[in-house]
């Protein structure tokens, strides 16, 4: 799988150091490229969000920013700044290595919070590309390794298709970000990084699983969760498989994805759920799920189904979800009709039941 977490952050932290101190005796009162603070200010920028992340973790803030913030001591130059670069970034690097699974903190995008891998991944994307901002004004080199490239691209940009070839995922990273351009590709004038999503659903959470999770899961992996015992079954790898595909050619759009249903109580994965895509011109989206053996029965599915159907109705476009059923699987049937769907036209001899929104 592609990691992203301490190691990952440890590696970004070291590049920006090796970068920043090849520039320590040029002018970082110029204008850092792309923005409107200094070199140094841009450094102080860094720190201050590297550190700000490791507080939302440990101080499990769910609906603002812990109310704190670094700033350099009056005086200080280039030599101190990166020092607080090293020292913030591996203060993050350390929380995010101890926090246990399923502890979030507060982040605005896109749903309001993120785990301590979103953390960690926001905090390699800030190091790579204002370290290159820097270096762009500074006159100085700053590519980075490909691998921390791809792993930001994978954990934070699901809807970008991804580079072919390691030598094209920096410039990926910098298109993605408005920073660059690409043969084929449209300018980004505005662009924002998604973390995973996140919906509680009485005993069971709903977590978005990302490409990089989705392309282990496929190959035979645990995409990074503990399950119950006989997890993930058939269904789940196959929704996988669909979502690495998907992303692959660049059509995965986030929200639209898998699931992994998660039992809150104890962080256990139990199945997955979530759609086969988009919704298609008639905002029409398909929805499956599967349970591993051992989970089945208990209502999970259903609390799970009417949670995700409830949020997936609010969203713009969308019309009605659809759930097809082979019409011997009537615990299935169960689940859909207790999500609050209702029996349709059968689609080629199997069941079909929608759930409309409330004005469709």
């Amino acid at each position: 799988m592609i990691s992203m977490g301490g190691d990952q952050l440890d590696e970004a932290v070291a590049h920006a150091v090796r970068v920043l101190r090849g520039a320590v005796d040029r002018d970082w009162s110029a204008k850092a490229v792309g923005l409107d603070w200094s070199c140094l200010e841009t450094a102080e920028h860094v720190s201050g969000v590297l550190v700000a992340y490791a507080g939302q973790l440990t101080g499990r803030a769910t609906d603002t920013w812990v109310p704190f913030e670094v700033t350099f001591d009056e005086g200080s130059g280039p030599a101190d700044a990166i020092s607080v670069i090293e020292s913030t970034g591996g203060l993050l690097s350390a929380v995010v290595r101890t926090t246990p699974s399923g502890v979030r903190g507060f982040h605005p995008y896109p749903s309001g919070s993120a785990d301590a891998v979103g953390f960690a991944a926001m905090g390699v994307t800030e190091l790579l590309l204002h370290t290159y901002d820097i270096a762009q004004a500074l006159g100085v080199d700053a590519e980075p390794p490909a691998a921390l490239c791809e792993a930001a691209l994978a954990w934070l940009f699901p809807q970008v298709m991804p580079a072919r070839t390691p030598a094209e995922q920096w410039a990926t990273l910098l298109w993605a970000t408005g920073r660059g351009a690409l043969a084929g590709r449209p300018k980004v004038e505005g662009w924002r990084w998604h973390n995973a999503l996140e919906i509680p659903a009485g005993r069971i959470l709903l977590r978005e699983v990302s490409p990089a999770a989705a392309a282990d899961l496929a190959a035979g992996g645990t995409g990074g969760l503990t399950w119950i015992e006989g997890g993930p079954f058939e269904g789940t790898r196959t929704a996988a498989e669909m979502v690495t595909k998907a992303y692959a050619s660049g059509v995965h759009r986030p929200e639209w994805g898998m699931f992994a249903l998660i039992r809150a109580e104890d962080e256990i994965a139990v199945g997955g759920m979530g759609f086969h895509g988009p919704p298609d011109e008639e905002g029409v989206a398909e929805v499956g799920y599967d349970l591993a053996v051992g989970a089945r029965g208990r209502g999970y599915a259903s609390e799970a189904l009417a949670a995700l159907s409830t949020l997936a109705l609010t969203r713009p476009g969308v019309t009605s979800l659809l759930a097809i059923i082979e019409p011997d699987n009537t615990a299935s049937q169960t689940v859909v009709l207790r999500s609050g769907y209702v029996r349709a036209s059968d689609r080629e001899n199997l069941h079909a039941y929608l759930r409309r929104t409330p004005t469709a």
